[in-house]
């Protein structure tokens, strides 16, 4: 049999594992938050993303080490699981890690809204956005229901669209840039600006741990796991900042700040004119639509079947939600909520304080295992207190600027802990272990 296949299986290749990162990663937030960026950091947007991507490649070099030794689809959960036990912790972590996805799904519904309504020529009222936000989940819930392999197999194209039109408003872009309104401001408040944007855009790097929740079919996972995560890391930083600095050296920071839901589209008239603003809003609905559907078919799913087992399907490339479908209409439902409940800035830092204390189990988990793993204690204990500051602003900032989003971060949080809590006295269940992964595996004859 082929190196590439496994029982019958095609392997995730190393590059489709990289494109399935950055496509996950660009149709986070470059396309539904970049207005709010704008609006924090100001003309210190393109500093932003690179602070951001440091902090992302923080992250990345315990998830390397992990990833390259412990090989599971659980990801995160597995890595936790492995240096602190199976504890009502580790289990409310599983289940926070399921709303996470529920929260990202509720972003993307607001962000599709924010292009889908201007394009039309709609008028963006709060009727209007919560039936689109209610259609595009409903749509997506209905699609999985049914199954869809075509769709399955568009994801490669979408992506590769998405890439195109972006790389279309970024050369175009450049030509036409104005030096003065990119020019960084390092007073007070800038800085001081620069730094709660970065926090909240820590979220548009998040993607890449997805890599780690399709180690198990992926071609050589001990290598191919790690150059994935740092490729994708890359790349992406690369495009986030150069559409930053196209973005703000074109348009006004008045008018990219009020063009909030359709930023980039906006952004785009300057130089590409009304055909701009179509192209970029049509690359948007693609790439929301691509990260909605591998969210709720992917991500989620793997998640809550997690969260509520303990363990995983023994292969589960299928897109199903694994014999029973209320995780489905649960996940929906949820999305739906959070959507109407909080607008897109809100929205984006709860799912960025969600994955945040993820982030800081697994570097906790890192440290414990780390003769077994492998490292370097110092760097990992810094990268540690790094992104515990960033969580800890990131609980500042909601504190100051939406009270509300700082309650529904807490109370996300402690239904995490309830939920396990109460399933673990009913099940009495517990986590599958998880073993370090020894040697390459070897494909069958």
């Amino acid at each position: 049999m082929s190196p590439k296949t496994i029982s019958g299986k095609k392997r995730i290749t190393l590059i489709e594992a990289i494109s399935i990162a950055v496509g996950t990663m660009i149709g986070a937030s470059i396309f539904t938050i970049f207005g709010v960026g704008a609006e924090i950091a100001k003309q210190d947007l393109p500093e932003t993303f690179l602070l951001s991507a440091f902090f992302a490649f923080a992250v990345a070099y315990s998830y390397t080490k992990l990833g390259g030794k412990i090989v599971s689809n659980a990801g995160p959960i597995a890595f936790i699981l492995k240096g602190f036990g199976d504890t009502v912790v580790t289990g409310s972590l599983s289940v926070l890690m399921w709303l996470s996805y529920v929260v990202s799904i509720s972003l993307f519904a607001k962000g599709f809204s924010g292009y889908f309504l201007p394009l039309f020529g709609f008028s963006s009222t709060a009727l209007s956005l919560g039936i689109t936000e209610a259609v595009v989940i409903a749509f997506f819930t209905v699609l999985n229901f049914f199954g869809s392999k075509a769709v399955g197999k568009a994801e490669f194209y979408i992506v590769l669209i998405k890439l195109l039109i972006l790389g279309v408003f970024i050369v175009f872009g450049f030509l036409t840039i104005k030096p003065d309104l990119i020019a960084p401001s390092f007073n007070t408040s800038h800085v001081s600006g620069l730094i709660h944007a970065s926090v909240i855009f820590f979220l548009s790097y998040m993607g890449f741990g997805l890599i780690t929740n399709i180690s198990e079919n992926m071609e050589n996972p001990q290598k191919n796991v790690p150059k994935a995560i740092i490729v994708s890391i890359a790349i992406v930083s690369i495009v986030y900042i150069s559409v930053a600095l196209v973005a703000v050296g074109n348009l006004p920071l008045k008018t990219l700040i009020a063009s909030q839901d359709n930023a980039l589209a906006v952004a785009a008239k300057p130089f590409l004119g009304k055909f701009g603003f179509l192209l970029i809003s049509i690359g948007a609905l693609f790439s929301i639509s691509s990260a909605l559907n591998a969210t709720l078919y992917g991500g989620a799913n793997t998640a809550y079947s997690f969260a509520k087992e303990g363990e995983l399907p023994e292969f589960f490339e299928r897109k199903e939600w694994f014999g029973t479908t209320e995780g489905l209409y649960i996940t929906a439902a949820l999305g739906l909520l959070f959507a109407l409940l909080f607008n897109i800035g809100g929205i984006a830092a709860i799912t960025s304080s969600v994955f945040t204390v993820i982030y800081i189990f697994v570097l906790s988990s890192h440290l414990k295992i780390i003769k077994d793993i492998g490292g370097n204690k110092w760097l990992v204990g810094i990268n540690l207190i790094i992104i515990s500051i960033v969580f800890l602003l990131l609980l500042y900032y909601q504190w100051l600027d939406q009270r509300s989003v700082f309650y529904g971060t807490i109370i996300t949080f402690a239904v995490s802990f309830a939920i396990e809590y109460i399933y673990r006295k009913i099940r009495n269940r517990e986590f599958k272990k998880i073993e370090f992964h020894r040697k390459k595996l070897k494909p069958e004859s």
